[in-house]
């Protein structure tokens, strides 16, 4: 890594009245670094690198702002990078601004930089503190979520993970199940929007954080928001059912075509399967569901799904109606724990290759600087 006198003077060429063509080496160097594990630990010890990037992403030179925005998606994916970024570089005020400007070109590596600083609990805490101080808050978020074409230069699908990773907080939750404020409601059409899985996969891991508050389940259930056509029709197929299978159905899963698909997706199919399950922790949610005649849709779907899926059991036995309730063995919780562990490292893992192949295909091949000798202002 660089000695303290090569960063000290690479530092110094990280400003905006730097002459460009050394501005641009400096933060090619720079974008180097975070490609690599050991690089972006060394920069979290020098935050001064950090600020340089944020305040570069303000530069004129549109390959200088992209490369900046590529380093900082790269350094948001490592999590021991979360702190320093939020408390120390101070990254979220020029986020969150940048984010509202419905002309800005790089709104969708924002997206990306906050989806990644939400994933785990601790920063994902104080991105929604931030976001209230600064005036955005989770109404706004929403609402450019929901406006397609909010930003002409930028599709904004990654807003859905954001939302997604925000609802991991009761407050969040909260706010979208709100009876008075019908919010919920807006994001339902997005379990079926064809433009981007990363867009309907975020609205799928939204609604299914909000059904672990099972107090609200009787409310999505009704017509008043009506949750289960929208959780049913991505996993309902072109099987023909009989008449007295589709008169018992909600109208929209009705008589449906014979081009009728499936979520292609097996992560939103298994996070669908998972919503479903979770309304049925309750009696109540569990009587309604019968009602609303969903086994034969699940039936049909457990014949063609080709991952393994728990889909039916057999009601809970008295004392154990609210499956929420349980109360779980510890060596048993803790398996769990271990398991989701395990499966959030994966996803962590695949997520950061994505962002990486991602960010290579757009970044023009240059020379690479091997160090920041010969840079001169």
């Amino acid at each position: 890594m660089l000695s303290d006198s090569e960063a000290k003077e690479l530092l110094s060429f990280l400003h905006l009245d730097t002459r460009a063509d050394v501005r641009g080496q400096a933060t090619e160097y720079i974008l180097g670094l975070t490609g690599t594990r050991d690089g972006c630990r060394y920069l979290q010890t020098q935050p001064g690198f950090l600020k340089a990037l944020i305040t570069l992403t303000a530069d004129s030179s549109i390959a200088i702002v992209k490369d900046c925005y590529h380093a900082l998606i790269n350094l948001s994916a490592d999590e021991t990078l979360h702190e320093t970024l939020i408390k120390e570089a101070d990254i979220l005020p020029m986020l969150f601004r940048n984010l509202l400007d419905p002309e800005y070109v790089f709104a969708d590596r924002i997206c990306t930089i906050l989806t990644n600083l939400t994933r785990h609990e601790r920063t994902c805490r104080e991105v929604f503190r931030v976001m209230q101080e600064q005036d955005v808050g989770l109404a706004k978020v929403v609402e450019i979520f929901c406006i397609e074409g909010f930003n002409k230069k930028a599709l904004l699908h990654y807003l859905g993970p954001l939302l997604s990773n925000l609802t991991q907080l009761p407050e969040s939750r909260h706010f979208l199940l709100d009876k008075e404020r019908c919010v919920v409601q807006r994001l339902l059409p997005f379990t079926q929007y064809e433009g981007s899985v990363t867009r309907r996969g975020g609205v799928v891991g939204t609604l299914r954080n909000c059904c672990f508050d099972y107090m609200y389940h009787e409310w999505l259930l009704s017509d008043a928001v009506d949750i289960l056509p929208f959780l049913l029709l991505p996993l309902a197929g072109p099987e023909e059912l009989s008449e007295e299978e589709n008169e018992g159905l909600p109208v929209d899963l009705q008589y449906l075509p014979e081009d009728k698909t499936r979520e292609e997706d097996p992560d939103i199919r298994k996070m669908l399967i998972e919503t479903l399950l979770l309304l049925t922790a309750t009696k109540v949610g569990r009587q309604i569901m019968k009602e609303k005649n969903v086994y034969p849709i699940m039936r049909e779907f457990h014949k063609w799904e080709k991952e393994p899926q728990v889909l039916i059991g057999d009601e809970p036995e008295a004392g154990m109606e609210n499956l929420m309730e349980v109360e779980i063995p510890q060596d048993v919780e803790q398996q769990l724990k271990d398991l989701d562990t395990k499966e959030q490292e994966q996803v962590e893992k695949e997520t950061l290759l994505l962002l990486r192949q991602e960010a290579e295909k757009e970044v023009v091949e240059q020379p690479n600087m091997q160090n920041p000798e010969g840079l001169e202002r």
